[in-house]
């Protein structure tokens, strides 16, 4: 890991400075590692006694605040005879009516402590409702009686900002202003690794035990990863441990794009946590429109911000909202396609020669009879309407690839396309999605003048443009799929397929 303080470098003043303030990052970005760490620190520099302790217990509390303050209590307690020494474990917590007793038991403890107190709540956001303003309000009480009597210093852990903290109802509201914790004097969030920071925590790794990354496997860990922290190190994890457990062997780039598909496929609980937002109707209003191509709508700016809080989007360019990674740009199609994937039918793969190589045509043929026969149904099993055609095209290609190939994808708001490369032994296909819907023109012209962009990128001189019809009162798809050969502006080869 990377210290606490090189990756928030102004903390340990404003811990001096007596600051309260706000630590607000996506799962799994190493608040929680990062702030344990922190708290360790301080209390062995013996200036302080420091501690991090979680507010989740009480989630399951949200309009009790007594019942969600004892329960945080008591585990706070165990928290701290876990990491303190006996000489700084807090006071018993004193007797206090509901609604007082975190400001009591922190008064008691800033009392009882022989060194200044420093305390970072972690999970505050899984609070809602009529304890999470308790709760605000009693650290926003106690303020004014630091050091003496209440912590000298004191951190809100969360995946949001103060301001985005829900509190009503089934979290449809925000409290859409600092108050009633208007004593912070400062936001933090946990930036993604950079390059240089990627290298370092892969060099630690070589001072230990002497196995060296290439420097091209660092640059495709950063680049794959974006820089996120759990993805760095579960890609670098899966290398070291499963792949290459020889620390006489070098890690390469191709034992990353290995570690990368195990990830991909094993879903560990960080992606399948990830995964499980995208049926999630905020979620969805954001991500169907990027997959199929679309401007966004006219959406709630909380919403925007909800995906980026989650670290599922990011913004870049001056604003133009992108999937955060290469790897949840992978998984999030191929999450959405499992279930129109398990509900396919056993399919043959008469697609391959009898020497186990990809055959283009009859990829087709067996493309197309498939979507004859099976189209219609499994468009009803697609969880994003918009995207059904899409997702049954690559549940049908998953299957064709899970014999050894790879299917990568490119989509983004605004390009009204989705790319697909499928890559199977020497043949690689590329694919251009496009979407005729009502009142629009055949996207045909458009769509040929894509695909050869994207065939010229891939170094491809043909490919496929598949066109869903998506208007209404058309014959079924059994009666209209058809295909026929056509060439683009600078002479590539294309099957042109309508369903």
């Amino acid at each position: 890991m990377l210290p606490a303080t090189d990756r928030l470098p102004d903390i340990k003043r404003l811990i001096e400075q007596r600051g309260y303030f706000v630590i607000h990052a996506p799962r799994q970005t190493g608040k929680t590692t990062a702030m344990l760490s922190l708290a360790q620190e301080l209390t062995a520099s013996g200036r302080y006694t420091a501690l991090l302790v979680s507010a989740e217990v009480g989630a399951a509390f949200p309009d009790d605040p007594g019942a969600a303050e004892n329960a945080m209590l008591g585990v706070w307690q165990d928290v701290a005879e876990d990491w303190l020494p006996p000489e700084l474990l807090p006071p018993p917590w004193p007797e206090a009516a509901a609604g007082q007793r975190i400001r009591s038991a922190l008064r008691a403890w800033a009392r009882a402590s022989t060194r200044p107190l420093v305390v970072f709540i972690d999970e505050i956001d899984c609070l809602q409702d009529a304890t999470l303003i308790s709760v605000l309000r009693q650290l926003r009480d106690g303020y004014a009686a630091r050091p003496r009597a209440f912590p000298q210093s004191l951190a809100l852990i969360g995946l949001r900002d103060v301001r985005d903290y829900k509190v009503a109802s089934g979290g449809s509201e925000r409290l859409n202003t600092a108050s009633p914790f208007n004593i912070k004097v400062r936001s933090f969030t946990l930036q993604n690794f950079t390059r240089s920071e990627v290298a370092a925590l892969y060099g630690q790794h070589t001072a230990k035990t002497g196995q060296q990354f290439a420097a091209t496997a660092v640059d495709y860990a950063y680049k794959q990863s974006g820089g996120q922290p759990w993805l760095v190190n579960a890609l670098a994890k899966v290398a070291v441990e499963e792949l290459v457990p020889d620390l006489a062997v070098a890690l390469t780039v191709e034992h990353l794009e290995t570690a990368k598909e195990i990830l991909i496929q094993r879903q560990d609980t960080h992606l399948d946590s990830l995964m499980e937002r995208l049926r999630e109707g905020r979620v969805r209003a954001i991500l169907e429109p990027m997959l199929a191509g679309q401007a966004l709508a006219d959406l709630p700016e909380d919403d925007i911000r909800f995906v980026l809080d989650l670290g599922l989007c990011r913004l870049e360019n001056g604003g133009n909202l992108q999937i955060a990674n290469p790897i949840y740009r992978e998984i999030v199609p191929r999450m959405l396609s499992f279930t129109t994937q398990a509900s396919l039918p056993a399919i043959a793969p008469s697609w391959l020669t009898d020497k186990g190589e990809l055959d283009t045509e009859r990829l087709l043929e067996a493309f197309l009879a498939f979507w004859r026969q099976h189209g219609q149904p499994l468009l009803g099993s697609a969880p994003y309407h918009e995207i059904a055609p899409h997702l049954v095209l690559m549940a049908f290609l998953h299957r064709v690839v899970n014999g050894g190939g790879t299917l990568e994808r490119e989509y983004a708001i605004g390009c009204d396309r989705m790319d697909l490369c499928l890559r199977y032994g020497s043949v690689t296909i590329g694919m251009e999605l496009k979407v005729w819907r009502q009142g629009r023109p055949d996207p045909l012209k458009v769509g040929l003048e894509q695909l050869d962009r994207y065939l010229a990128g891939l170094g491809l001189d043909w490919g496929w443009l598949v066109i869903f019809d998506r208007r209404p009162g058309l014959p079924p798809i059994a009666e209209r799929t058809a295909t026929k050969q056509t060439v683009t502006a600078n002479e590539r080869q294309v099957t042109v397929v309508r369903g």
